[in-house]
């Protein structure tokens, strides 16, 4: 390599060390990212006999009358708990409940900018999943929605489809669902950027774990032959001959539903053999780098596509998938093009299912987010841009919208209201959200930390 792209790979690697040193120096500044506020006005005192002792007996009668009134003398409409045991943290693995907090906090930041939602970190201190189980059951009440997050598998395929069957509000698993989803979504748009159909593209999934197990799932069920695909754990490449994964099927049914399904032509050994001759590789594993080696990639077809959202590092670097002939490059970090993140879905698709009341969150439901969001690129679809950034922020009330016609439709839904109503109601909400912290960034109540 020459002495100039030399220079412009130190560039990169510079700044991709910038987010983790901010953060350290701004977390303690702020000391948390999120509080709660007031939404009513309280003019003076005497307010408080209006929303506490003695006026609000009123509206506590008439939810008891009927309880379906909670949402409309309450903010349980448009409040999400945040749910996690801290067991799989972002790629840093069991850390527990108070060191995944700051991600958490992360999450409900993202929730109200992006999407006009209210959401509270829960971080519970216990791995048993059927307590947990039992706490988000006990804890619906208060909330509209319930999204699961960083929880180690295999449990978190029980603990959803357990709440996803008794929870009277919807329920998902950000690290699958939401995963997934933006995944199709980058997919749909990459396969038109190098003119491959998704029926017969191979697929080399590397990561066996909760997000590729329901990209895989949501790739499939929107066309994708499973025959032609490959999914690697970390014991080698998924097929009939895995008696491992057989002897935990009990435990492991996801994964062993994969070993049955996927790699037709019964192809053995690891990362490097999964690749040789795929289109695509979906990466959602070990983070790198060197996770996914160049040379590898070589040996993908022309026009590879190559999705590295390992975080905080993806599993290759961008100028080395460059280097390796990659067509389409993505990772799930912001400071790199083509971020294929869960942050681009689980704002506007839970804004949609809080705005008609949905009592779950299905796969079509997800179909649906990942075709408003991958339309949402527009017309401008290329290489270095197959889906918008977070700033082009009407992708959230775009998909909300499309998110709430389609649990309507499914019958999923407590109310009715058109397209247009969600559209704009979405894009009130989120407009208050960002106008409220540029207002308190303006007058000083969120301060501007000193330089570094």
């Amino acid at each position: 390599m020459s002495g100039e792209p030399r220079v412009g790979v130190e560039a990169l690697k510079a700044r991709a060390e910038v987010p983790a040193r901010e953060a350290m120096r701004l977390h303690p500044f702020y000391r948390g990212k999120i509080e709660t506020g007031l939404k009513c006005r309280v003019r003076d005192f005497d307010d408080f006999a209006i929303w506490y002792s003695p006026g609000v007996a009123a509206p506590c009668k008439a939810i008891a009358a009927d309880p379906e009134t909670v949402y409309d003398h309450t903010n349980k409409w448009n409040t999400v708990a945040v749910v996690s045991d801290g067991t799989r943290v972002l790629g840093l693995g069991d850390i527990g409940p108070k060191a995944g907090l700051p991600v958490m906090e992360g999450k409900a930041l993202l929730f109200k900018y992006l999407g006009g939602v209210d959401a509270f970190p829960l971080m519970l201190d216990t791995k048993d999943p059927q307590r947990i189980i039992e706490f988000v059951l006990a804890a619906q009440p208060s909330f509209g929605g319930i999204n699961l997050e960083d929880i180690a598998q295999p449990k978190c395929f029980e603990i959803l489809d357990a709440l996803r069957e008794k929870a009277e509000i919807p329920v998902w698993h950000d690290d699958q669902q939401g995963t997934a989803t933006v995944i199709l979504a980058g997919l749909i748009n990459a396969l038109k950027v190098v003119g491959k159909r998704i029926g017969d593209v191979g697929i080399a999934f590397v990561g066996a774990g909760a997000s590729n197990s329901a990209a895989a799932r949501l790739i499939f069920g929107r066309g994708g032959d499973p025959g032609r695909c490959m999914i690697v754990d970390s014991r080698g490449i998924l097929g009939a001959h895995r008696t491992d994964v057989e002897a935990v099927k009990d435990r492991f049914a996801a994964k062993w539903n994969l070993c049955r399904t996927t790699n037709a032509e019964g192809r053995r050994g690891g990362i490097e053999e999964a690749l040789r001759g795929m289109d695509v590789v979906i990466g959602c594993s070990t983070p790198g780098p060197g996770t996914i080696k160049p040379e590898w990639v070589r040996a993908m077809k022309p026009g590879a596509i190559v999705f590295a959202c390992a975080n905080p590092i993806p599993e290759i670097w961008p100028w080395e998938a460059a280097e390796a002939g990659v067509t389409v490059f993505a990772t799930g970090r912001s400071d790199f093009p083509n971020q294929v993140n869960n942050s681009l879905c689980f704002p506007g698709l839970f804004r949609g299912a809080l705005d008609v009341r949905a009592r779950t969150i299905t796969d079509e439901m997800c179909f649906a987010a990942a075709e408003s969001l991958a339309s949402s690129a527009g017309s401008d679809i290329r290489a270095d841009r197959i889906l918008p950034t977070m700033d082009d922020w009407e992708v959230f009330p775009r998909e909300a919208a499309d998110v709430g016609v389609r649990a309507q439709e499914l019958g999923l839904a407590r109310t009715k209201r058109s397209w247009q109503d969600l559209f704009d109601h979405a894009s009130r909400m989120i407009r208050r959200s960002r106008g409220m912290t540029a207002e308190a960034m303006r007058r000083g109540d969120i301060p501007a930390a000193p330089e570094a």
